[in-house]
Order: structure tokens, then C-alpha cells, then sequence
């Protein structure tokens, strides 16, 4: 998988501490070390850190103790000296955030990671930390990592704004709504494999949660009528309405077969005119509002 993708022309891989989902945390992070031991300098390395990797209590979270050990465990199972990025999976509203940005900049300036960014935090939550980061002078964030598809888009509302403002790149995540925008499941249908089945435990609930619902299924109907009108596929026209938005860096895509990634791919390439993204603005613009946890 790794190999064709490379091929493809990918260089920007995004793991995590916690990866894979449903099996023994940290397995994804040595696969890609393993992968990556003879050309480290021909991709840029994301990791994030800050989920549960133990029994004790600060075997998780954003405090000074679990960040820095997390960090170097990442680094041990990646086979490197450093990470080009390192981001918090998420926010910690028990730790201090002056605790929390001291961390990271620790992280950076002893060679550990080039640059810091988070995934899942509220707009207010990451103008806090900016804020921080600014006043005691610490190494800044440069980039956000959000939940972000046609059937999820509240992030607009607030941490786009400020984003862009700030000048902080957009990595977006879950650019499929877990394989929803695919359009092969229906919403009688219970899965046996993939994102929504039960063999993920409570991962597999969490992606039920956010999606498998009836107003879910019928926006993916209608963005699928769109599609039958232009002939393209649902993946590459969902991805590039994505990569349509000026605030949008680069898209995480995740498979577990190359050909998935073909459709997914091809909207780098594709050209979404201002006609077709409005009617995919216009069919989706209900997941604009809500305040659903990430």
C-alpha cells in the first residue's frame, strides 16, 4: 500500500500514537517506520500523540510527563530521530494550556519534531494556546487537523476564520465520512468490516454516532444525483470540493486497498467549477451548523 502510494506521488504521511483503531496501539506508527528506514528524507512525517497508550492516569492526555514520553515512544516505533510534525490528537481541558504549550515547545527545540500543530480542538481552544504560545514566546502552532467532509462542516463557522487568520495550514481529516460518501451502504445495511462494524468495538461506534443517520443518508443521496449529472465519481468530486476550499492544505485519504485511493487521488488533478461546488455547498449546508464533539 505504502509503496503504491508513494508511487502515486504521496510524500505527506499522517500516523498517530494510538493507530490502528481495534488492535494494540502504536502498530501503525512501527509499520511506517519499518517502511520508511531507507528513504526518511523523501517524505514529510506526521505523528500525533496525547491519546491513551497505558493503564495510569498520565499514561494520556497533554501533560508535560505523558508529551514527552509520548514523543520519544513515537520515535522509537518510527525508527527516526524526529518527526517533521508532531500534533495533539486532541484537546485536554484538565491540563494547563501554558503546561501544554511548554511541552511542545520543549518537543521542538530539542530536535524531537520541526513543528507542532493540533487536531480536534474548538476554534476558542486553539486562540487560546496562540494566544499563550505569543505572550511567553514559545514555538507557535502551525496547523490544524480537523474532522471535515460534506456531512461535517461546523468547522467553517469558527476555526476556519481563524486559521486563516492566524496563517495556520489545514490538514483535514475524514475526508469520506468513514466510507459514507462512498455511496455503498445503505442505512438498513449493518456492516460486518470496515468503520462502522462492530469488530472496531467502541471506534466502530463512535464513526455510527457521527454518521449512520437518516438525514446522513439522504444528503449522500443527494450529492449522488449530482453525480450521476457529471459522470465523475462521488470520492473524487467529495475530495475535490474539499480541496476547492482556500482554506483547505491537504487532505488525509486513508485506505485499506490501493484502489480505493485511485478515485481519491484523481481529485488532486480535477478542476471543481464555481457551478458545482455551489450545488454541492448548497445539498450539504445543514452539517454547516450543530456543535457535534469531534
Amino acid at each position: 500500500m505504502l509503496d503504491k502510494a508513494a508511487d502515486a506521488g504521496i510524500n505527506f504521511i499522517d500516523t498517530a500514537d494510538v493507530y490502528p483503531p481495534g488492535a494494540e496501539a502504536g502498530g501503525a506508527e512501527i509499520i511506517v517506520g519499518r517502511w520508511l528506514s531507507k528513504k526518511r528524507a523523501e517524505f514529510i512525517l506526521a505523528t500525533k500523540g496525547g491519546g491513551k497508550m497505558g493503564p495510569a492516569a498520565w499514561d494520556a492526555g497533554n501533560s508535560r510527563k505523558h508529551l514527552l514520553d509520548a514523543i520519544d515512544a513515537s520515535l522509537r516505533r518510527l525508527n527516526t530521530d524526529y518527526v517533521d510534525l508532531y500534533q495533539l490528537h486532541r484537546d485536554d481541558p484538565l491540563t494547563p494550556i501554558d503546561e501544554v504549550v511548554g511541552a511542545m515547545d520543549t518537543i521542538v527545540r530539542s530536535g524531537r519534531a520541526r513543528y507542532i500543530g493540533v487536531s480536534n480542538f474548538l476554534a476558542y481552544r486553539l486562540a487560546r494556546a496562540l494566544g499563550r504560545q505569543d505572550t511567553l514566546k514559545l514555538t507557535r502552532f502551525v496547523s490544524a487537523q480537523p474532522r471535515y467532509n460534506l456531512l461535517f462542516r461546523e468547522v467553517e463557522r469558527e476555526l476556519f476564520p481563524l486559521v486563516q487568520e492566524e496563517g495556520l495550514a489545514v490538514i483535514s481529516y475524514n475526508p469520506l465520512a468513514g466510507g459514507l460518501l462512498t455511496g455503498k451502504y445503505n442505512h438498513g445495511d449493518t456492516p460486518a468490516t470496515g468503520r462502522f462494524s462492530a469488530e472496531l468495538g467502541w471506534f466502530g461506534q463512535a464513526y455510527h454516532a457521527r454518521y449512520w443517520h437518516e438525514r446522513e443518508f439522504e444528503a449522500v443521496a443527494r450529492v449522488q444525483g449530482i453525480v450521476r449529472q457529471h459522470g465523475t465519481p462521488i470520492t473524487t468530486l467529495s475530495v475535490a470540493w474539499l480541496l476547492a476550499n482556500p482554506a483547505i492544505t491537504s487532505v488525509i485519504l486513508g485506505a485499506s486497498r490501493f484502489e480505493q485511493l485511485t478515485d481519491t487521488l484523481a481529485a488532486a488533478d480535477y478542476t471543481l467549477d464555481s457551478a458545482l461546488k455551489t450545488k454541492l455547498d448548497e445539498v450539504s449546508i445543514e452539517f454547516r451548523t450543530g456543535d457535534a464533539a469531534a
